[in-house]
């Protein structure tokens, strides 16, 4: 490897509400055009469940709180998971409560498309290769490792 990746860990929402669950699409890569939990990198000194919070906020317009811990999984961040420089990344997932905001007003920069998917329209080939249908079916179940500190 030519040079060394350090990437910053990531926190994740599934946000549900009724009966369905909001996937973002991805405006750029990698997966470009693939459907995705809305999240993203954590900041310097930033604690994963504030960072989901706010990248929740900044990708689809929507405000949401943190209502549980789903559990951390190990994933890749490219395109390839076998290219030489893919990052290995950690990634946190919440559940997350919605509490308002504008979904009309979502950032197209990182998201072409935000949609309310039913649990039967989630299916293994609509999200890129990695952990999103065992999270989803964590968090469906309702096996969470730890509620919101209070």
């Amino acid at each position: 490897m030519s040079h060394w990746l350090n990437p910053k860990p990531c926190a994740n929402a599934i946000v549900v509400r009724g009966d369905k669950v909001l996937l973002t699409r991805r405006a750029h890569g990698p997966w470009q055009g693939g459907w995705c939990a809305p999240g993203g990198f954590c900041e310097v000194g930033e604690h994963p469940m504030e960072a989901v919070e706010r990248e929740v906020l900044e990708e689809t317009g929507l405000r949401v709180r943190v209502a549980a811990h789903i559990g951390v999984w190990v994933d890749t961040y490219a395109d390839d998971p076998t290219e030489p420089d893919a990052a290995v990344i950690n990634v946190e997932y919440y559940t997350a409560t919605l509490l308002g905001g504008d979904e009309s007003a979502f950032d197209r920069r990182e998201v072409s498309e935000l949609r309310w998917f039913g649990w039967d329209e989630l299916r293994p080939d609509l999200a890129p290769p990695g952990t999103l249908e065992a999270v989803l079916t964590a968090a469906r179940s309702g096996a969470v490792l730890a509620d919101r500190p209070s």
